[in-house]
């Protein structure tokens, strides 16, 4: 019995540690998201206009 209950108890261990694991990969995807939303506000304006010059010249 106590076999069943150390092995049930190390299954309940890892999902922990899985939902933990999938949690920070879910926050450093939003951090990059957001870090890529602010450059682009910062720099929309100037990677349209070296997109529009690359348009011009083809």
């Amino acid at each position: 019995m106590a076999l069943i209950v150390s092995y049930l108890s190390s299954l309940l261990h890892q999902d922990k540690e899985e939902g933990q694991g999938l949690a920070e990969y879910a926050l450093i995807l939003a951090l990059i998201a957001i870090v890529a939303i602010v450059a682009l506000i910062f720099l929309g304006g100037q990677v349209s206009q070296i997109l529009s010059n690359v348009g011009h010249s083809i």
